[in-house]
């Protein structure tokens, strides 16, 4: 499995470029769960991001638009 770019539009990652796991057919997941702080330090994780995978763009990557914020692990 390899990674796609993939650039978040709209809600608080608007405008992150991140690489995310690409398919098989080198599609980003269809949703994808941002999470802030990751929760690997000390501070306790923040709420969910629910972003959904829009289309490619030109430069070969993909948009994943926001969809909505729920509290911490609602969006699992």
């Amino acid at each position: 499995m390899g990674q796609v770019t993939v650039r978040f539009v709209g809600g608080p990652a608007d405008g992150l470029v991140r690489r995310l796991p690409a398919s098989s057919d080198g599609t980003p997941p269809q949703r994808w769960i941002m999470r802030h702080p990751d929760g690997t330090g000390p501070v306790q994780p923040g709420p969910d991001h629910l972003y959904e995978r829009d289309r490619p763009d030109d430069a070969g990557g993909w948009s994943m638009r926001f969809v909505r914020t729920d509290a911490y692990g609602v969006s699992e």
